[in-house]
Formats: C-alpha cells, structure tokens, sequence
C-alpha cells in the first residue's frame, strides 16, 4: 500500500499543512499510520476523506457536524450541498458584479465617488438591501407597476447612457441653484420640459405612476428604501417647483 506524508498530501490538496495536521488532532481524520518517527502517513483512503471534509467545508458546514456526519452521508447528499453553495455563490457575486457596475457607471458620470459606496464589496449583505429594494417596491407600487418601473427606470449597473440624461439634469439644477437661478427662470423652466419629456417615456403616459414615484422620491427615506440615485433635496424642491410653474402657465 502506498502511504503520503503529511506535506505531500497538503500539496496534494492545495490546502495548509496545519490544516492536515489539525485535522488528526481533533480526530476527523486520523492517518492510517505513522513512521518510526511519528510522522503522518495517510492512504488513499484517508486522503479520500480529507477531500470529503473539503467538500463539506465548502458547503459551510461547521467542523463539529462534519465530524458526525462524515461516514453517513452519502457522495449525492455531498454534491446536492455543493450545488446549493455553489448556487448562493453565483447569486452573491452576481449582486456583487451588479454592484461593481453600478460603482464604475457612476464614476464616469460623477468623476468622484464616496468611499461608503465601495464598503458593500467588502462583504455587506447585497443580497439583504436587494431584497429591503423589493419589499419597498411591492409595499409602495402594485404588480402592475412594478413591472412599468422595472422595464423602463433607467439602471445604474448595464444603462449607463439613460441614467446619464436623469444625471446632467440633477447637475443643470444645482448650476442653476449654484448661479442663484430660481425654478422659475428660463433654464429652469427647459430643464422641467426635459424632465417631462423623460417622464413620458419613462411611464409611457401613466400619469398617477409617475405622481407615485415622483412622491416616493422625494422622501429621503423612501429614496434609500428603493436603492434611488442619491439626490439632495434642495434639487428635488427646484425641480419640484419648476414643473409646478409650468402646470401653471400652460
């Protein structure tokens, strides 16, 4: 029978010395024999269930119950774990890349970001602010315009280009506020027949949508509910203000 050292089958596995080591210590996997020396010699067998603590590992199991589990379980209940670990993994770094994007679009339009928007990628739960994006959204618009908003709102993360038209409006605004221009001037006035313009082809003419959502983002804290570009409000009030005065004139 052919025996492994303890280095070789570390190398072997692509894992740490200590951890083999480490692994003996606690009994989860004890080697078949040792040399005159004492030193570890594993077989083919126990190398097998080393891969088989690995595979659980992956699957974040705590050691303690790999230890109960290991000689039970069977390879099919070992890969259907891998499959559901594997399968969060892909939603995580989905979110994750999502994210990126979203980073990397509003650099190129802002020229500057804040460094609380890159803490996510350290390992915030995306995944739990995704979901708070989904309850805002089914607890402030019905089925129906969910499905409006979630085809034509303009995404940070892959539509960097109609998210640019809502931006360089935001950006006209606070040159205007910047310049001491009121709502009512003529730029203020263009810049609201643009947003109207954009309005339409955003909700395609559903004026009680568009009211819903110009309401929600106005609010702060519906605004951070719903994963909105961050807008300050002095420039919702301006352009609040400056659509207000067309409805007025026409």
């Amino acid at each position: 029978m052919n025996y492994f050292s303890s280095g070789e089958v570390a190398k072997k596995l692509g894992v740490s010395l200590r951890t083999i080591r480490y692994y003996d210590d606690i009994g989860l996997v004890e080697p078949t024999s040792k040399d005159e020396r004492g030193r570890r010699l594993y077989s083919a067998d126990d190398i097998l269930q080393l891969q088989k603590v690995m595979l659980l590992k992956e699957t974040a199991m705590p050691l303690k119950d790999i230890q109960k589990v290991l000689n039970q379980i069977t390879m099919e209940r070992i890969l259907l774990l891998h499959k559901e670990k594997l399968a969060g993994d892909l939603e995580r770094l989905s979110l994750s890349l999502d994210h990126t994007h979203s980073l990397l679009n509003m650099l190129k339009l802002e020229k500057d970001i804040q460094w609380e928007h890159l803490i996510p990628l350290l390992g915030e739960d995306l995944e739990g602010k995704r979901q708070q994006r989904v309850e805002a959204m089914e607890g402030m618009f019905s089925e129906e315009e969910q499905a409006v908003l979630q085809r034509n709102l303009p995404k940070l993360e892959d539509n960097p280009v109609e998210v640019a038209k809502w931006i360089n409006i935001i950006k006209r605004i606070e040159l205007c506020i910047a310049d001491g221009k009121k709502p009512e001037s003529a730029e203020g006035q263009v810049i609201a027949e643009d947003v109207m313009i954009l309005s339409e082809e955003t909700f395609k003419g559903d004026a009680e949508l568009a009211e819903k959502f110009w309401d929600a983002r106005k609010s702060e804290e519906a605004s951070n509910e719903l994963g909105f570009y961050p807008v300050r409000q002095e420039v919702l009030e301006f352009l609040e203000a400056a659509m207000k005065e067309i409805s007025l004139s026409s």
